[in-house]
């Protein structure tokens, strides 16, 4: 499990610290702070490797004399174990002390790209470590998946890595495998409160050239190839379809080395949201950890979650425990030196309405509405507190901010009320209306 991160002079502060929590931690800030490079130093510091080798993580620019460098804090079976990588100019690498790390148990991480990878403790990790080297040479370091090898597997046809979501799928539904059920539960469970349940159906031909079947759905339009399914609908059956391989694979991997299974799954899942329906991102993440708990009911599962969505965080409101899970809150720090990426643990607190977050301190609109409708509202709040000089120019009268309003907001919009009791004669009602034209009539007579 990911317990520490320390960062000096790398990334997108000179000094980055994050704890996290043993069961869910999520993470949140704008784009740019640091989300995804987060996830990608924890891959590294659970497995040693880089989820790009090509993209590793860069230090910052700065004096000749500064020593970029990561620390962080394992627990694997027994107590936890703190390491530290030092950046080394020459090699342009973050070299490993060559010692045998812990094992922190099956690591999946899920990239935003729809790219996946894998560590498996049984089948990755090192037989022998007399220094950082490995006596079987080709065993793998991990499990990489670009979008592509998710659906259509990786390595020869004589060494097999994996047979990819379309042929295991329809092997183990041909020999009616238990990894077909566990397939089947997974993908119940990530769409049983979608309104439309994911349910294999039969085998199907799609090309009069191509004689091999393709794996199919029954969704409540009718039968559809997983291939042309929608991107949404596919990025949860990959999701589906890695978790039951990784861990039946585990499990077959522990059974011919003599080895038990791991008792601990981390899974880091890069905007887990992207591609799916609001009512989709309120279920997804409750419905991940049942999938898990269903696949290996005595594993501890640790997640690590970054995500742009206030359904995500609405969706936590009634299973979010503070003894178990953290929110992370990346935020730009304005110094006289400059701006400062930092991560602060912010309280867990329920907000109720979706709206309620959008406006919280994690999203920190100011108005869960359009920017024009935010401004009119911000100068018409601004006049109401006798400040009108904080509004733009253009809006700074009540008959200005009036007309905005008129032409931004929809008429049943709840902020309508406090205007209108704020300033009636810009909204005269029927018998004030009708009042008004009737002066308007006298006056035009007497003119007359």
């Amino acid at each position: 499990m990911l317990e520490r991160l320390h960062l000096r002079e790398v990334g997108p502060a000179p000094e980055l610290e994050i704890d996290f929590a043993q069961r869910l931690n999520v993470l949140t800030g704008d784009n740019g702070l640091g989300k995804t490079f987060l996830l990608d130093l924890g891959w590294w510091a659970l497995t040693r490797t880089w989820p790009d080798v090509d993209h590793q993580a860069w230090p910052r620019p700065g004096d000749a004399t500064s020593t970029p460098s990561i620390a962080y804090s394992i627990r694997g079976a027994g107590k936890s174990s703190m390491f530290e990588s030092k950046y080394s100019w020459k090699e342009q690498a973050w070299p490993q002390k060559g010692h045998r790390p812990p094992k922190p148990g099956m690591v999946v991480y899920m990239r935003v790209d729809g790219s996946f990878a894998v560590w498996d403790p049984a089948r990755n990790y090192y037989r022998e470590a007399p220094t950082v080297g490995v006596s079987a040479p080709d065993r793998l370091p991990a499990f990489f998946f670009d979008r592509e090898q998710v659906w259509k597997g990786i390595g020869p046809i004589e060494k097999s890595v994996c047979e990819g979501l379309e042929r295991d799928w329809l092997t183990w539904q041909s020999q009616k495998d238990a990894a077909f059920d566990d397939l089947c539960t997974a993908l119940r469970r990530l769409s049983h409160d979608s309104g439309e349940i994911l349910q294999p159906g039969k085998p199907m031909r799609m090309r009069l050239e191509d004689r091999r079947d393709t794996p199919t759905l029954m969704l409540s339009y009718g039968l559809t190839p997983v291939p042309l399914a929608s991107a949404g609908i596919k990025r949860m059956l990959a999701l589906a379809y890695l978790l039951v391989w990784a861990w039946r694979e585990h499990k077959e991997a522990t059974r011919i080395t003599r080895q038990e299974p791991t008792d601990r799954i981390v899974l880091l899942l890069d905007e887990i949201e992207a591609h799916l329906h609001p009512r989709w991102q309120r279920a997804l993440l409750p419905s991940v950890l049942d999938v898990v708990n269903a696949l290996a009911a005595e594993v501890d599962v640790q997640l690590v979650v970054a995500t742009h969505s206030p359904m995500v965080l609405a969706s936590l409101e009634t299973s979010f425990d503070e003894s178990t899970d953290r929110l992370h809150h990346l935020v730009l720090d304005h110094t006289p030196k400059g701006h400062r990426a930092r991560v602060e643990t912010i309280p867990w607190a329920k907000q109720g309405d979706v709206t309620n977050w959008l406006v919280s301190h994690i999203f920190g609109l100011k108005q869960a509405r359009s920017i024009e409708a935010e401004r009119a509202i911000e100068a018409a709040e601004a006049l109401m507190r006798g400040a009108p000089d904080e509004a733009p120019p253009k809006l700074r009268s009540a008959a200005s901010i009036d007309a905005e309003l008129r032409r931004v907001l929809a008429g049943h919009d709840p902020f309508w009320p406090r205007w209108i009791i704020e300033h009636p004669e810009l909204h005269p009602g029927p018998k004030q209306a009708k009042r008004k034209r009737s002066g308007a009539k006298k006056k035009g007579t007497s003119r007359a």
